[in-house]
């Protein structure tokens, strides 16, 4: 059975918001390396939509000398990608995005039974949504050294039906002070 990831990137009071945080060329070589291990990226709308047509144009246009960026541009264009139960979103670009719109618990018990790599998720809403179905399988949070003191918290608001146990699977202290950490579903 294919394993269903979440990976994200949070400061260290919990803001997951995009723009507080402070990636560097280690955090985008940790989830370069991540997404080489999957084959299915797997967001909602909002997510989706910061994500591209962004680092597909990287792809596309890479720097010179090759940076991490241009890496991880170019694991995330060639992986396949799918928008969770979007009644906004009409159409995805390119023929890698497929959109779901019926149940979202039946299409990722799915998706997981199909033959592949792993499944990779970011972003916060659709993520909390697996992680109240109990779907999500590994977690890879890889804490910035900033306390940003505003913005969208991690699991903010969730109902879960019971405690979620994790077992830490491995960490990773990088020069620049961040931390990535790795739990499996206890």
């Amino acid at each position: 059975m294919r394993k269903l990831i979440f990976g994200i990137n949070t400061t260290l009071d919990g803001c997951c918001d995009h723009t507080k945080g402070n990636a560097n060329e280690e955090v985008h070589e940790y989830f370069t390396q991540l997404l080489r291990e999957a084959d299915v990226l797997l967001y909602g709308r909002k997510t989706y939509e910061l994500m591209v047509p962004f680092w597909p144009d990287v792809a596309k246009n890479p720097s010179s000398p090759t940076t991490a960026l241009d890496d991880f541009a170019k694991a995330f264009d060639a992986v396949n990608k799918i928008v969770v139960v979007s009644k906004t979103l009409e159409k995805a670009e390119g023929n890698k995005t497929a959109i779901i719109r019926t149940n979202l618990r039946e299409e990722i018990l799915k998706l997981k039974q199909e033959e592949g790599k792993a499944i990779v998720t970011g972003g916060v809403d659709v993520p909390s949504q697996l992680l109240q179905l109990g779907l999500i399988d590994e977690y890879h949070v890889v804490v910035h050294p900033v306390i940003a003191g505003e913005g969208r918290r991690l699991f903010d608001g969730i109902n879960l039906p019971e405690q979620s146990q994790l077992k830490l699977a491995g960490s990773k202290v990088f020069k620049s002070g961040h931390v990535a950490l790795r739990y499996m579903k206890g």
